[in-house]
């Protein structure tokens, strides 16, 4: 049933490198203690993203996937799409323009989540 899927947001910010890469990982840990389902990385507020950025987008991914649930990015600027298709990312990882077309598209029967 819809209402009882629990979906969390992480909002990282500014360059996503080494150290905001754990930073990262530990967000989405926490959110998953939380038994949440569905984990949306918005990435509206990421000026750019290194390989270590770049690699906890994926350690992410399979800590979600470990515990069952789902992971969907968001809002990506013009590099960090050319970056994702470069690596073939945007193959591994659902990516939404924003989090209300993520909303329309996961939760299509949703009127209001938060």
């Amino acid at each position: 049933m819809i209402s009882d899927i629990k979906y969390e947001v992480v909002r990282p910010s500014g360059i996503l490198d080494g150290t905001q890469a754990n930073k990262l990982r530990n967000e989405i840990n926490e959110r998953l203690k939380k038994e949440s389902e569905v984990v949306l990385i918005d990435l509206k507020d990421v000026t750019f993203i290194d390989s270590s950025g770049l690699g906890a987008l994926v350690s992410s991914l399979k800590m979600v996937r470990t515990k069952g649930g789902k992971l969907f990015i968001c809002s990506i600027n013009d590099q960090i799409r050319m970056l994702f298709e470069l690596t073939s990312m945007d193959r591994v990882f659902k990516v939404y323009k924003d989090e209300d077309n993520f909303k329309l598209e996961e939760f299509p029967g949703l009127k209001s989540y938060e």
